[in-house]
Order: structure tokens, then C-alpha cells, then sequence
């Protein structure tokens, strides 16, 4: 129980401090946004990058995140030497701070890439995470950090 309450905690500070530490270009109130990335599974084996755009309403009180984006399967190894796919993971926070998963990816074909896109309403901060995963299995490894994309309270 306190660990749960413990890194909800830390989620909001984080979310906070992210929002303090991120430039101005890197928040939007229209849907011209910014390009994001590479962000990177660990030892670079997969990446992403894209974009990100936020629209609000006329009243501030309600927005729309725009995400898009490629995703790279950086691994050359075959899947009999170990290889794995590319995967990414994106969650969002609510007004409410509590973060929920809203899209994932997987791409397996070494030296390719995939394109994706997704909107997500109502949003005070979007995170992402490229990983990697097994090509006939469901469990992820070899994650990189989540990289902050987004914080309302930035803008």
C-alpha cells in the first residue's frame, strides 16, 4: 500500500518537475505542436520519434493530444540469434494525475520502420517508453526511461 502511494507521489512530482524543466517550444496550444525523439529502447535497439500537437477548446478546459510517429526496429540479429522487435508504449495522464496506458506499438523487421498515430482526450501530460519485445511472445525487455512529451502545466 505505501509503495503504490508512494509512486503515485512520485508520479505527480515528476510530472510537475517535468512541466518546470520543459522549454516553451516543447508545449502547444494549437495542434502545430512539436517534433519529439529519438527516444530509444536500452542499448538502442529500437527507437521513435514523432510529433505531438494539443488542441484546446475555446473555453481552456478540455484538449485533444495529437501524437504520431515512426518506430524502428534497430536490432540486426535474426530471432534464432536472439533478435527482438521494436516496441513503444505511450500513457497519458488525466487531470486527475493517475497515468493510463493509450496506445502501444510492436515492429518487427530489421532495418524498417512503422508509422503510427493516435489522439487522446482530456490529457495534462503524455510519457513514452521504446522497449523491446520477443517476436511470438508478449513480455517487453531492454526498456529505455520514460521521456515526458507533454505537461499542461508547462504551457
Amino acid at each position: 500500500m505505501f509503495r503504490k502511494i508512494a509512486t503515485g507521489l512520485l508520479a505527480v512530482a515528476a510530472t510537475g518537475a517535468v512541466a518546470l524543466s520543459m522549454p516553451a517550444a516543447a508545449s502547444a496550444t494549437t495542434a502545430d505542436g512539436h517534433s519529439w525523439g529519438p527516444v530509444y529502447a536500452k542499448h538502442h535497439l529500437a527507437k521513435a520519434q514523432g510529433w505531438i500537437g494539443v488542441e484546446w477548446d475555446e473555453h481552456q478546459t478540455s484538449n485533444t493530444v495529437h501524437l504520431r510517429g515512426r518506430l524502428h526496429d534497430l536490432d540486426q540479429r535474426t530471432h534464432g540469434q536472439g533478435g527482438k522487435c521494436a516496441y513503444v508504449r505511450f500513457q497519458a495522464a488525466g487531470f486527475d494525475h493517475e497515468w493510463d496506458a493509450v496506445h502501444a506499438r510492436k515492429f518487427c523487421g530489421y532495418p524498417g520502420s512503422k508509422k503510427f498515430r493516435f489522439d487522446v482526450d482530456d490529457v495534462a501530460a503524455v510519457r513514452v517508453k521504446v522497449c523491446q519485445i520477443h517476436p511470438h511472445q508478449q513480455w517487453v525487455s531492454k526498456c529505455g526511461h520514460w521521456e515526458y512529451l507533454y505537461a499542461a502545466e508547462s504551457e
